[in-house]
């Protein structure tokens, strides 16, 4: 029987991760793979063995990356605001809500901090350690053009009544469809939060594209 090649993009739909994902299990030659034509295919027979016989560590591994990949669909680089100047908590949702109609992730930005600070009129957002997770009180989605998530890093920290009492300069800004994304979402990144040296890289990253490999890679390759 013929071997059956397949892309990297089918590759990836199977394993449920990311295609740079895949580029990078064919650069540490997890699978065989043949150049058909001018593309690089991966033997579908050597991938089904692969994923056979993982032990219990790769197994836990090919879990954390398919997290990882899915929560990196609403958190792109362009989303990532570093540095701005905000007086308060309100100037920090109106400048948050500004940049997500600047990146045409909603259509109204005064609508967008409307909602957000009517949430924060219930109950403040902030979690601790800096940190506020804003997003609306109800889901959207008719608003909402694509479910993303924007970051947001003021240059100075300010009030948020946060339950430490510590003031807040560390913002992701929810921007989500349906329940299911919105809990996967604040369980991310409340567990990546927890680790210190996240949020401390978060808190002294010079770029945007350091700030996105913080919170999409995962701590066990940090240093690959």
């Amino acid at each position: 029987m013929a071997k059956r090649y397949i892309s990297q993009a089918e590759a990836a739909k199977k394993l449920k991760v990311s295609e740079k994902v895949i580029q990078e299990m064919i650069n540490s030659k997890t699978f065989e793979t043949k150049m058909i034509g001018k593309t690089l295919k991966i033997d579908e027979d050597s991938l089904n063995e692969w994923l056979e016989n993982l032990n219990e560590s790769e197994e836990k591994m090919l879990a954390l990356k398919r997290v990882t990949c899915h929560f990196e669909e609403y958190m792109r680089p362009e989303n990532i605001f570093l540095d701005f100047e905000a007086e308060n908590k309100y100037d920090a949702i109106r400048i948050l809500s500004e940049k997500a109609k600047e990146l045409k992730l909603v259509r109204d930005a005064r609508w967008l901090y409307e909602v957000v600070v009517a949430r924060e009129e219930l109950i403040s957002t902030a979690i601790g350690h800096g940190v506020a997770l804003l997003h609306p009180r109800h889901l959207h989605p008719s608003k909402i053009k694509t479910p993303s998530i924007l970051f947001g890093r003021s240059k100075n920290p300010v009030d948020f009544d946060a339950p430490d009492n510590q003031p807040v300069n560390l913002f992701f800004m929810l921007l989500l469809h349906n329940d299911k994304q919105h809990l996967f979402s604040l369980s991310y990144i409340s567990k990546l939060i927890m680790n210190p040296e996240i949020l401390e890289a978060l808190s002294t990253a010079t770029t945007p594209e350091e700030i996105h490999r913080c919170l999409t890679v995962l701590p066990e390759e940090k240093n690959k």
